[in-house]
């Protein structure tokens, strides 16, 4: 490719999009300007020099979408949504309300992108524009009835029990042939009459209750254009149900209510199974939405008053306050204060800012206070994150659309078939009755329900198994993936390390370890930042309830305070040099050697000299060196993080790691994962939310259940129960079960291949049709049902030890500082 760069002079990042700084960050040997060392760095690692050329359509699309600059976004979840003509229904539904500019569907999350004009068409109206014919919309996030639908399974379930009851007492015993005196009732005559009409009663509403989200979906086919299943299943069981009608008003008795009713009960069966494996995924956005800020705290000249983030205006200066978020990016001009950037940057260590810093919006303030102008053109980070998450998730297929793909063919050539092959049996002489019959026996045998169950059953099974090792799958789309995944791409906090600050290790001059540990807890209970909450949680019995005076925070250094009488200081060595005291060498460098690991090391010093070092960092998880080695037997690993290249190092260090991104942010997480797509399908192990883009734009996204909702949530998504040792799991079952799903969908094709052509010769009545189709379904069934034993259970014991803290040294790459 040519040279050239994404970046046009606007101030944004070649890689990810966000602002760059004045002046920008930028290398001879990469094109480009970019926001950040990481994003730099990512460049450089992927290969953007002088001679590469950025597409700008491979670039990640950050919500600037021009149709809709000057609207606004909603995104509502829909329930009623089962395959893309769904998709196509309630885009082209929603585009002919006025003043919705644009909608875009996607029926692997239930979700629905609107941009529209406020002025035109009130926000709060908005589900109604998507509510009917079957679907019902509301606010993405808010929490679903699924009461209707299982009402519906239930009373289908209860009438077609009655309808076949009727059945097997009474109308199979006469379609048999046997003697009268073996038949429990005559259908003849005015009382055989009343019973078939209660049959039809039974079967009408199975067919027009139960069956209604299938007739639905089969008239939503027609408004669209595209065929699918639902339209052949509607076709069969409505074109049996009219036949008997038309038998019973013509004074007959042989009806097929039953294969209406069969019909009906088993496609709904399998689209509950589909429902429920994917209901966990109906709320992809949710989590992440409800962090979004809304409104700010607007400074004014008599004070503060709370105005809507529409309403902000570059130079305008927001106050914000301790445990609350950044509404936008801008830059600081008064105060100091921590800044908890995890959300959006995946950096696992709070960092100071004060007048003169930038701050990105979705931040949140751990300590102090701060005055932020908003900049010319800004927006919230995490609001990008929204619309990054959105695009990668949005553009997943369905489990299904295989299957919808193939019913645009099949379909038709059903429909046809099934009309000459009655015409075919006029034109040989049959009666009308038997040619109809014929018909019907090809529309009912190739009625798709092992087809349709294929999936979703075989998926079901899959995640049951999962579910008892430890391991959730939210999205089912992940069985046709996880299996081809040629890169497996690790986060590092969170996933590869427990993602919280802990005390690691307490070294001292020759006082006692207790009683420095016991000083420091006693006065950094009363500070609010992840130090002093892992100081505190280490703190022996008793420290806590000694008497503190003239406790004071000194923002970005440290804490003193007087403990029973005695002045304590802790934090950096210059806090602690302000306070008279010297710094012993050896302290001095293990303090340094543990700020360039990312551990935080807090020098504890009273009576005028410094005693000890509480160091506290973020260990990593038990077990991590053998699932990376076992998850490279066959494939590509690679470490991502928003931390600095020292804090990689450790696992860069492991031979099987192939390559460390470090100081990512979470858009460039998203654009290294697409790169490396590039040479094959991409699996994300991920944990916080700053990674939910990169899970989302992975072929296969896998978080660890200690992780936040979004991560679980996040497109195709697989959830292990916080032990890595289950990753290596995750990928051995889903193998097995994409196995399964081609098993059945296979016997379901050879099942139409034998069946279709034979009720076409004749060879079946419907009523046999009906017991292909059944029968087909139990085979099915029982295939997904099979123990998948031989599966999973290899877990990496030759490393489940947690590894012991040691004393910081940079030439030991197992202990802490490695």
């Amino acid at each position: 490719m040519t040279a050239t760069s994404r970046d046009d002079g606007d101030g944004a990042c070649s890689l990810c999009s966000l602002p760059t700084p004045d002046p920008p960050v930028t290398a001879s040997d990469v094109d480009g300007r970019y926001c950040c060392r990481g994003c730099l760095h990512v460049a450089r690692s992927l290969g953007r020099d002088a001679t590469d050329e950025i597409d700008p359509d491979e670039a990640i699309d950050t919500g600037a979408d021009p149709e809709r600059a000057d609207g606004e976004t909603a995104y509502l979840a829909v329930d009623g949504m089962h395959c893309s003509t769904c998709e196509a229904f309630l885009e082209a539904r929603a585009t002919d309300r006025e003043g919705v500019e644009a909608a875009s569907a996607s029926y692997a999350s239930g979700l629905v992108r609107l941009a529209f004009d406020p002025e035109r068409v009130d926000a709060d109206a908005l589900p109604e524009v998507l509510s009917g014919t079957g679907y019902r919309a509301r606010e993405a996030g808010t929490e679903t009835d699924d009461d209707e639908g299982l009402g519906r399974l239930l009373v289908g379930l209860f009438f077609g029990m009655m309808t076949m009851l009727w059945y097997v007492l009474f109308l199979y015993p006469a379609y048999l042939g046997l003697p009268p005196r073996l038949q429990l009732f005559s259908l003849s005559g005015v009382d055989g009459a009343y019973l078939l009409w209660n049959v039809a009663a039974f079967a009408g509403v199975v067919l027009g209750y139960t069956g209604y989200p299938i007739l639905r979906g089969a008239y939503v086919s027609l408004r669209a254009g595209r065929p699918n299943m639902d339209l052949l299943v509607a076709l069969a069981s409505t074109t049996a149900f009219v036949y008997s009608i038309g038998t019973l008003l013509v004074g007959g008795t042989e009806v097929y209510f039953d294969v209406s009713v069969a019909i009906v009960l088993v496609v709904t069966l399998g689209n509950r199974y589909e429902d429920r494996v994917r209901e966990r995924a109906a709320g992809h956005l949710g989590d992440l939405t409800e962090q979004r800020v809304d409104s700010a705290r607007l400074r004014t000249g008599d004070g503060t008053e709370t105005v809507p983030i529409d309403a902000l205006e570059p130079g305008n200066e927001l106050v914000v306050r301790a445990g609350e978020r950044v509404p936008v990016d801008g830059v600081v001009v008064e105060g100091t204060a921590g800044l908890d950037r995890s959300l959006v940057t995946g950096e696992s260590r709070p960092v100071r800012r004060t007048a003169g810093d930038e701050v990105t919006g979705g931040a949140a303030v751990t300590d102090g206070r701060l005055v932020v102008r908003v900049s010319e053109g800004a927006e919230s980070t995490l609001d990008r994150l929204v619309s990054v998450l959105w695009e990668v998730q949005a553009t997943r297929p369905g489990t299904q659309r295989l299957a919808d793909r193939l019913a645009a063919v099949f379909v038709p050539l059903v429909v046809v078939g099934a009309a000459v092959t009655t015409l075919v049996h006029l034109g040989t002489g049959a009666s009308v009755s038997d040619a109809l019959l014929t018909g019907l026996a090809v529309l009912v045998v190739s009625c798709p329900c092992a087809l349709g169950l294929a999936t979703p059953l075989a998926i079901a099974a899959g995640v049951r198994e999962s579910l008892e090792r430890g391991v959730v799958v939210t999205d089912g789309d992940v069985f046709e993936r996880a299996a081809d995944a040629d890169v497996v791409a690790l986060d590092k906090t969170g996933t590869l390390t427990t993602g919280e600050m802990r005390v690691t290790d307490v070294l001292t001059d020759e006082t006692d370890a207790e009683a420095v540990l016991a000083r420091a807890a006693a006065v950094e209970q009363f500070a609010d930042h992840p130090v002093a909450r892992a100081i505190v949680d280490e703190a022996p019995v008793g420290s806590l309830d000694r008497a503190v005076e003239a406790f004071e925070s000194h923002p970005g250094r440290g804490v003193s305070a007087t403990v029973d009488g005695c002045p304590v200081v802790v934090g950096t060595a210059d806090l602690l040099r302000d306070h008279g005291m010297t710094v012993p060498d050896g302290l001095g460098k293990r303090a340094a050697a543990g700020a360039t690991d990312s551990h935080i090391a807090s020098l504890v010093g009273w009576d005028g000299a410094i005693h000890g070092l509480v160091v506290s960092g973020d260990e990593p998880r038990r077990g991590w060196r053998g699932v990376v080695s076992t998850l490279a037997t066959d494939r590509r690993v690679v470490v991502l993080s928003g931390d600095d290249e020292a804090a990689t190092r450790r696992f860069a260090d492991h031979p099987d790691v192939a390559e460390t991104f470090a100081g990512v942010p979470p858009e460039a997480k998203a654009e290294v994962i697409d790169r490396l797509g590039a040479d094959g399908q991409v699996a994300m192990v991920g944990d916080g939310s700053n990674d939910a883009p990169a899970l989302a734009a992975a072929d296969v996204g896998i978080s660890l259940a200690s992780g936040t909702r979004l991560a679980a949530d996040a497109a195709d998504a697989v959830v292990v129960d916080g032990d890595l040792d289950s990753v290596p799991d995750a990928f051995a079952l889903t193998t097995e079960t994409r196995r399964r799903v081609r098993e059945n969908l296979a016997w379901a094709f050879v099942y139409n291949a034998v069946a279709v052509p034979s009720a076409a010769l004749g060879l079946l009545n419907p009523l046999l049709a009906a017991v292909a189709m059944a029968a087909s379904s139990l085979l099915v069934v029982g295939n997904s049902a099979r123990s998948m034993s031989g599966a999973a259970g290899s877990r990496t014991a030759t490393d489940g030890r947690q590894e012991p803290g040691r004393p910081l040294s940079r030439d030991d790459p197992g202990g802490v500082s490695g």
